[in-house]
């Protein structure tokens, strides 16, 4: 077990502060502060002439400046809505009071009763009358122009990243009000939100690696869910005719700038409807979350001023048709995509011809699709949960949403027919190993169907990319609040240490 580690010197000084707060007869940790407002709920009800007193406010927060000037201090105080100057002039506050501010660390968090009033600079201040300490930071904020460009560190401390990076808390908040933005999208659609398993008996719903674990009381293993999709076409089949979950998934696959082992998913169902039906969806619940921002459909990508226009309709392209743009071949023509695949050094030997397309599709065509743009009717022999076009059975009702050359949406036409369903389950199967998804027939979702699942259409959206997209990220780390790290490496005998969720 390790043992404590000592304090430095800066955290000493800290607290050498708390033990004279405690001095005052005052708790370091705090107790409950009712009844304060947001700042940015405060700082409209100043006045504008300068001097003259406004409303009497209560504000909570951490502070992240202090100044002195004679027998005055000026704090910056900092709550999730953003920040304002306090002025604690001595004659204004009790010897308890004064001796307090002067305990006071960067970090601490305090609740005040002041005054509103501009100074003669015209800034937004609240004139302290009572300060009430609320919580000890022992810990020294990071360095200003140093100590918040290791991006690592950022990420494994994400509290720091939120206090004291620019823009991060702002932009996390955002992503709950895009959450909140599809949940009323599709409440407005008479969708239902369910919560279905995570732990299954066996993973499928999509092709990925899962995670396993092992259920002691029942002595079998499990999966964590890499797809919602099973279960919620059960209750399809159930008679909830439109439904829907949020919900984390995970896959035991690779970490880059649009992948994370554990991601948030949107899947939707509505009975009756189709791969088309789920296009209108889409640009519902994308156009909607947009709007939720408070921007307009014209959002920016990129530092380079670039803009996407999330305006609708958008555009609907068949597959082929792509393929044949950008790789310059027709993707039945197996001489000349086999050519094409061995220029870009992808394998062709005992590989399904449409695996190849897809592959050169993901080489070729993707950084192409600027978007938004709907990418619709895929080979078939790749969407084994998709119904095939009537018009032409090596093509499935399927789409996906590009924007930007990233994938944000998937949905099907669902197939609904259980004999052929459990065809492609074994074709599928035929070429999985046996630690991959999929590695067993479900046979409970085969019987499910045989009940009778009415023709629906199925759509998944990644939220993560859906907030990447409209807070203007590169990268997923940058909206997921705990992604995925290695482990942190002791400094003092270079160990990799486990730290909380990383």
């Amino acid at each position: 077990m390790n043992s404590p580690q000592k304090p430095d010197r800066l955290e000493l000084a800290r607290l050498e502060k708390l033990e004279k707060i405690q001095s005052l007869g005052i708790d370091p940790w705090g107790q409950r502060f009712d009844g304060h407002r947001s700042i940015s709920d405060v700082r409209p009800l100043c006045p504008e002439e300068s001097g003259t007193d406004g409303a009497e406010v209560r504000i909570a927060g951490r502070i992240m400046t202090r100044r002195k000037a004679g027998k005055l201090r000026f704090i910056d105080l900092q709550d999730q809505t953003g920040s304002i100057q306090l002025m604690c002039s001595r004659g204004d506050l009790s010897e308890q009071q004064w001796e307090l501010i002067t305990a006071l660390d960067d970090g601490d968090l305090i609740g005040v009763d002041g005054i509103l009033r501009r100074t003669r600079t015209g800034e937004v201040s609240v004139f302290v009358q009572t300060m009430t300490f609320l919580c000890k930071s022992l810990a020294q904020p990071p360095e200003k122009f140093h100590g918040l460009r290791d991006e690592e560190t950022l990420i494994r401390q994400r509290y720091l990243d939120l206090i004291y990076s620019e823009g991060v808390l702002p932009r996390m908040l955002q992503r709950s009000q895009i959450i909140d933005s599809v949940r009323s999208t599709l409440r407005n659609h008479r969708f239902h939100e369910v919560e279905t398993p995570v732990l299954h008996s066996i993973a499928g719903g999509a092709a990925a690696r899962p995670f396993i674990t092992h259920h002691n009381a029942l002595d079998m293993p499990l999966y964590l869910r890499i797809a919602l999709e099973l279960h919620l076409k059960r209750l399809l089949v159930g008679g909830i005719e439109r439904v829907y979950e949020i919900g984390r998934v995970f896959r035991n696959e690779g970490v880059d700038a649009t992948h994370n082992p554990e991601f948030t998913m949107l899947e939707v169902y509505q009975a009756y409807g189709n791969y088309e039906s789920m296009m209108d969806l889409t640009e519902q619940i994308v156009v909607d979350a947009c709007k939720s921002l408070g921007t307009s459909l014209q959002i920016p990508w990129g530092d380079a001023g670039e803009v996407i226009d999330l305006t609708p309709p958008w555009p609907r392209r068949r597959y082929a048709d792509l393929f044949q743009e950008h790789a310059g071949c027709d993707l039945r023509d197996a001489a000349a995509v086999t050519a094409l695949a061995q220029e870009l050094q992808i394998e062709t030997e005992n590989v399904h011809h449409d695996v190849i397309v897809n592959e050169i599709f993901e080489q070729k065509v993707e950084d192409h699709l600027s978007g938004p743009i709907f990418v619709m009717d895929y080979p078939a022999s790749i969407c084994p949960l998709t119904k095939r076009s009537q018009s032409d059975p090596e093509v499935a009702e399927r789409f996906e949403l590009y924007i930007r050359g990233m994938e944000l949406a998937n949905a099907y036409t669902e197939l609904n027919d259980p004999r052929l369903q459990e065809e492609l389950f074994l074709t599928q199967l035929a070429g999985q190993s046996e630690e991959d998804s999929m590695a067993k027939m479900d046979t409970d979702f085969i019987r499910a169907l045989k009940v009778g699942m009415p023709p629906a259409g199925g759509l998944g959206i990644g939220i993560d990319r859906l907030v990447m997209l409209l807070t203007n990220s590169r990268a997923i780390k940058d909206v997921i609040f705990f992604p995925l790290t290695r482990h942190e490496r002791s400094e003092s005998s270079g160990k990799e240490t486990e730290m909380s969720e990383d």
